[in-house]
């Protein structure tokens, strides 16, 4: 399982690098889609405990355009 705190606060904008980086907002909303995380507040995100490596990875990834 790869190492995640149970709370993370996100950036206040996404910079679009790539990879994203973890506390990404793009990152995080895609987590809370899939269910791994849940939105607290406004940047505050809870992030379930069994979020493996590849989850992370996923999510971090480049989207391929017209894939949703």
């Amino acid at each position: 399982m790869a190492r995640v705190p149970t709370t993370v606060t996100t950036k206040k904008s996404c910079c679009k690098d790539k990879p994203r980086c973890k506390r990404c907002p793009v990152v995080l909303k895609r987590l809370a889609d899939a269910d791994l995380a849940e939105r607290v507040d406004k940047r505050v995100y809870r992030v379930a405990d069994g979020v493996t490596k590849k989850q992370l990875k996923a999510a971090r990834a480049p989207r391929k355009p017209g894939a949703r």
